[in-house]
């Protein structure tokens, strides 16, 4: 379980134990028996025509591997090679920002003081002399300010109980017991398959008209899959068993009942073709700023071009939407405000995510003037045509509560953001189509999409044990 511990605030995530309850197994057959096979390759059979639309036939191609016709599997011995995801990726023992640097948090809380008079006179040092300058907040400034007031208390008395539980629970670490420890530095693996650059590059990829509306399903375990197979289908593995599949020479684990598509906002036709509509849609969308501009981490999109997503055509009827928002209020109000009623989606809760080190700190001073330790989900429901309501008048639907704390330990990777299915668990009907927006991990049960939808499911980011027969 990925709740560690549920109160009345919200929840205690270990988003670690998530990952590995999903139990990365790959079930391979016995090397010296299964030698004479030839090498791993995907290729396209057993052709079932599932549904015929106005566009066409829909179709879903079975992905095996080539093997002699002398080749009886029967008689090898099966082993089990088991994964784990790296543990030091979780290990956050102290804050980003140390006590040494509260002296600019003390600082900051001046500022906030002038939210009514916007203008003040400081003192500053420059090369050992004084000089008097003016510091004007504009209206986004206040704004995040304003904002921070409103909810620093919830965060705080809320994660206050939290904390408290995991460490009486043993989950979370005193930093006594913690710091003792010596901690070596954490190598982070290579970024050795650039997959956003791979969607770009599919563009130019000869056009396969009459294959867009197919799925690829993944029956054997090991399989090479052309960029072309990726790109033109929604690829999926319908087996209880994890599937590795090989892209350009990078090797990635695939969780079972999973599935991904791998492309860009221009090209997510393939998923709009299989004609499925889901029941929750969790959305985590390239957001501009100017770190991002600066860094040229990752490509962002418009506030325009978000809300040109076809969210209206995958959601259900009652679908419950969310999406991440970082600190600005400029998104956090496009969001309420434009995105959502595009959609014709309504506004129902804000929940909040606060990050935490495994002692239980904050990752950065709750009054930090520049991040802060907690970011935004905007939780909303498809609005229902009037036939819809009165089909589901006894359907009953719990009312989602507003400002819940997710409280966890954040991965070091970037934008690595906690697992929703436990949480969300209660305000979706069972068994509910699960789906991603902009994912960058799979996982069972869920349809994944995005340009990086791969990135944390690359081998780089497991460990391997002991391999049992």
């Amino acid at each position: 379980m990925s709740v560690v511990h549920e109160l009345l605030p919200g929840w205690l995530l270990d988003h670690l134990a998530f990952i590995n309850k999903i139990s990365y197994e790959l079930h391979q057959h016995h090397e010296p028996c299964c030698s004479k096979s030839q090498p791993t390759s995907v290729h396209l059979d057993s052709l079932h025509m599932d549904s015929v639309s106005s566009f066409g036939a829909s179709a879903t191609f079975v992905a095996s591997t080539n093997k002699p016709e002398n080749d009886d599997r029967g008689n090898c011995e099966m082993f089990i090679q088991k994964y784990i995801f790296r543990s030091e990726l979780f290990d956050v023992s102290k804050p980003y920002i140390t006590s040494a640097s509260h002296k600019e948090c003390q600082e900051s809380n001046e500022k906030e003081d002038l939210v009514d008079d916007v203008k003040k006179e400081i003192s500053i040092s420059v090369n050992g002399k004084k000089r008097k300058r003016c510091v004007a907040f504009n209206q986004g400034e206040l704004d995040a300010m304003e904002y921070h007031r409103k909810i620093r208390g919830l965060i705080l008395d809320g994660s206050s109980q939290l904390i408290q539980e995991g460490l009486t629970s043993g989950f979370l670490h005193s930093c006594s017991e913690k710091r003792n420890k010596c901690s070596e530095p954490i190598t982070l693996p290579l970024d050795t398959c650039n997959l956003s650059e791979l969607c770009e590059m599919a563009k130019h990829l000869p056009s396969l008209n009459e294959m867009e509306l197919q799925t690829l399903q993944l029956m054997e375990d090991d399989a090479s899959v052309t960029e072309q197979d990726l790109f033109s289908r929604v690829v999926e593995n319908t087996s209880s068993f994890t599937k590795m599949i090989t892209l350009m020479g990078q090797k990635y684990l695939l969780p079972p009942k999973s599935s991904f598509l791998l492309s860009d906002i221009s090209c997510m036709h393939p998923l709009l073709n299989c004609k499925k509509t889901y029941d929750v849609i969790v959305i985590d969308p390239p957001w501009q700023n100017k770190s991002v501009k600066r860094s040229n981490r990752y490509s962002y999109l418009s506030p325009l071009q978000i809300k040109q997503i076809p969210v209206p055509k995958l959601a259900a009827p009652r679908c419950l939407i969310v999406t991440w928002v970082t600190n600005r209020q400029k998104h956090l109000r496009f969001v309420k405000e434009e995105l959502y009623p595009s959609w014709s989606v309504e506004v129902v809760a804000e929940w909040h995510w606060v990050k935490i080190t495994s002692s239980g700190e904050f990752v950065f001073p709750l009054d930090s003037p520049h991040k802060k330790p907690y970011e935004g989900l905007i939780l909303g429901r498809v609005r229902e045509k009037a036939a819809s309501l009165l089909r589901n008048a006894d359907v009953k639907e719990l009312p989602i509560p507003d400002h819940k704390l997710i409280v966890s330990v954040p991965c070091t990777l970037h934008s690595h953001k906690p697992p929703l299915a436990e949480v969300l668990k209660d305000y979706i009907k069972p068994e509910g189509e699960c789906l991603e927006l902009f994912a960058r991990n799979l996982q069972p049960g869920w349809t994944s999409w995005g340009n990086e939808v791969l990135k944390f499911q690359h081998m780089d980011y497991f460990v391997a044990l002991e391999s049992k027969s």
